[in-house]
Formats: C-alpha cells, structure tokens, sequence
C-alpha cells in the first residue's frame, strides 16, 4: 500500500528549488547571460510569430540550457568545498560539466538558427 503525497514536505521541497533558481541567477554570470539570451529569444519568438511547434523546441532549449548551468553550478559548489585547494581531477571534472553547458548553448544556437535565420531573411527581402 503506497503513502499519501505529503503536501507540506513538497512545497517545501518547491520553495527550496525557487530559491535555488533565485541564486542561480542572482549570482552566477554566467546563468545571467543565458537568462539575458533566453529573454531576447523570448522577444523575438514574439516579434516573428513562432508556431506553437517552434515554441516548444525553443522552451525546450531554454530548459535544458538553465538545467545544464544549474548542474554546473552545482558540481562546482560541491567540488570547492571537496577540494579547496587545486586539484587536476576537480580541474577536469569542472571543465566537463562546463563542456556539457556550452554543447547544449551551441544546440541552442542552431535551433534558433533554424527556426529565425528564415523568418529574418523574409523580413529583409
């Protein structure tokens, strides 16, 4: 027999996760930079009229981009307090989950490549 939802224990469970989100982008640049670009792509989904279809390649990006930097951000904190002092198995290890930041910035990118480069063209022509 399986237990009920204990409710208070899951919103606080979401109130710690928004504060996660509130310091994710309240102190690392870099998440500032990729709430910044997901803004200006927001705006532009909205200037070009983007399909519902297109709409959720792009929130999808915007997700994973903000979880990829949030794991980041994560594995860094923990590796500090691991290892304060240099360690070249910390090195690599933060310059990875960086690694995994950046592809999925570059997938970025090309979705937005693929769904605005056209529209952007149409509008100039």
């Amino acid at each position: 027999m399986s237990r009920p939802i204990n409710i208070r224990k899951a919103i606080r469970s979401f109130k710690y996760a928004g504060m996660g989100i509130y310091g994710l982008f309240r102190h690392e640049n870099n998440a500032r930079i990729h709430l910044i670009a997901c803004i200006l792509v927001v705006i532009a989904g909205v200037i070009f009229h983007i399909s519902a279809t297109e709409w959720c390649f792009i929130v999808i990006q915007i997700g994973l981009v903000c979880a990829a930097e949030a794991i980041n951000t994560a594995i860094e904190k923990l590796a500090d307090v691991v290892s304060p002092d240099y360690h070249i198995a910390i090195k690599d290890v933060k310059d990875v989950a960086a690694a995994a930041v950046l592809i999925l910035a570059i997938s970025a990118v090309i979705v937005g490549g693929i769904i605005f480069i056209p529209k952007i063209i149409i509008m100039v022509i």
